[in-house]
């Protein structure tokens, strides 16, 4: 039994004649009547009676109609659904993002994604990398775009896409605010709040402690906007990505002595075939025009 055999039951069932049936399903009524007579031999009985020019669905052939009906819409509804997924007419996409990425950086390019391709509706994921690392090789979400203070595994295929440097927050009238940046070992003895989800925290820490800095750890969170918030208010200092800075109030300037920059990345499974939503946000993704760091605009014209 296959879909056919019940494509022509159902046109035999609506023309109550083998020829029109043919014509309808455009086959031969030879092809026609053979393939019916192969579905009354796997249902184990007549489905029509063949009056001459009258046809009638026999009991047996009346109680199936419901059924076979219904795997033919089913069946419909499903090359329906999967025409509108390939088409991106109603496909869902989950992209994981770093939670320490600043917002600011991705307007213009979902607000764009957004425009191109309105049949995709695209989920955010956040998380730090370690976990949005695990999403992706469960194919809990389709990509990711994070950073590493450490190289990926080889099991990902990563796309630079923009770098950024950390640089110092405080709040205005801190005593820093008169430096146009900012030399790591001008900190010791500050209050500081921790950033708890920071990918960079120990690397940032370690230098602090080759330098002999000493930080008081005042306050420690997991939300961005808490900790800067904190900062406005005077509570203490933060070293954050230079396009995480949202809170308005918020003062900040460039790490020095070292400088400490990372690289934000599109990550995906390496050798996984994407789906077509998941292909056309990686392609939007590899073309957007990424702003470039104000320090990275300074060198490039003081180059020229």
């Amino acid at each position: 039994m296959d879909i056919h055999h019940i494509r022509y039951f159902l046109a035999v069932c609506e023309t109550r004649n083998f020829t029109r049936a043919g014509e309808k399903c455009n086959v031969t009524q030879p092809a026609l009547s053979r393939a019916i007579q192969q579905l009354e031999d796997e249902v184990g009985g007549l489905l029509f009676r063949r009056e001459r020019n009258l046809t009638h669905l026999t009991d047996l052939g009346a109680l199936l109609r419901p059924r076979f009906q219904q795997i033919l819409d089913e069946l419909t509804g499903v090359r329906q659904e999967a025409s509108r997924f390939l088409c991106l007419e109603n496909a869902n996409l989950k992209v994981g993002v770093m939670c320490t990425i600043g917002p600011r950086r991705f307007t213009g390019l979902l607000a764009d994604f957004n425009r191109r391709q309105q049949g995709i509706q695209l989920q955010l994921v956040e998380g730090v990398p370690a976990s949005l690392s695990q999403l992706l090789e469960s194919g809990e979400i389709d990509v990711a775009i994070m950073a590493s203070s450490n190289s990926f595994p080889e099991r990902f295929d990563v796309t630079p896409l923009y770098r950024e440097r950390f640089v110092l927050a405080f709040p205005n009238g801190h005593r820093l605010a008169r430096n146009d940046n900012v030399a790591i070992a001008e900190l010791d003895g500050e209050n500081y709040l921790r950033r708890l989800n920071c990918e960079y925290r120990d690397h940032l820490a370690g230098l602090c402690n080759d330098r002999g800095v000493k930080l008081r750890i005042s306050y420690a969170s997991e939300r961005e906007d808490w900790i800067q918030n904190m900062v406005s208010g005077g509570l203490g200092i933060c070293f954050i990505p230079e396009f995480s800075a949202v809170i308005p109030g918020l003062q900040v300037r460039p790490v020095i002595d070292p400088e400490v920059w990372r690289e934000v990345s599109l990550v995906v499974v390496a050798g996984r075939r994407f789906s077509p939503a998941a292909s056309a946000f990686v392609n939007s993704v590899k073309a957007h025009g990424w702003p470039e760091s104000a320090l990275t605009q300074a060198i490039r014209k003081t180059a020229a």
